[in-house]
């Protein structure tokens, strides 16, 4: 069962008003403000953004059928080229709720199934709590993979640069088979200078004597 709901809660909704009557509907539509943490690690909307809410309650056997739309402000960064961006979020979502006594919970009883199935949410007292539907509807409409545009070329594996900032940028490329040569040519050329150097030292010693 629920935790006890507090129905001054903007997500906590009453449907008293369907009265229990199977085809009965109710529309409502909602501003609340997001809860926190809501989306993924790369994009979400803001704490302090609002939630636009509309939603159709219909009264069936086993419960309130609750069919919506959530829309709301994303900001994230692109996985790309890191840059921040913002984008417009429609999430639509449907979910039962169901009575407490509702008939099927009956038959699973006489059938010995005592086993409620963890996924299934009820009313308490008439009232639901949409929190839980809206994070799953969030995070299921959220681009795993956000980009600030479809041809981003993202940042050089060289020197992290912005490649949208720098058509042109490149870095001279060097064959890996010649590196190992180029090594040895400039270690050749150090040992090369030393001698040089030594040798000098020689000849000055000698013009002094």
């Amino acid at each position: 069962m629920n935790a006890r709901l507090d129905h001054r809660n903007p997500l906590v909704f009453d449907t008293h008003e369907l009265g229990r009557r199977p085809g009965t509907l109710q529309r409502l539509s909602r501003s609340v403000k997001a809860p926190g943490d809501l989306g993924i690690e790369v994009i979400g909307v803001p704490d302090d953004a609002t939630v636009e809410l509309d939603l159709r309650l219909e009264s069936v056997m086993e419960g309130v059928l609750v069919t919506g739309t959530a829309r709301a402000p994303l900001t994230g960064e692109c996985v790309r080229c890191l840059e921040p961006l913002e984008r417009e979020l429609d999430a639509d979502f449907q979910e039962m709720f169901s009575y407490p006594d509702a008939d099927v919970r009956s038959r699973e009883a006489e059938s010995g199934d005592d086993a409620e199935d963890e996924d299934t949410l009820f009313l308490e007292d008439g009232l639901f709590d949409l929190e839980p539907v809206l994070r799953d509807a969030v995070v299921l409409a959220l681009p795993l993979q956000p980009v600030c545009r479809e041809d981003c070329p993202g940042l050089c594996s060289e020197c992290g640069a912005r490649l949208a900032d720098d058509p042109d940028h490149h870095h001279d490329a060097v064959d890996a088979r010649w590196a190992a040569l180029q090594g040895l040519a400039e270690t050749v050329k150090g040992g090369e200078k030393d001698n040089m150097s030594g040798a000098e030292a020689g000849v000055d010693e000698k013009q002094e004597k």
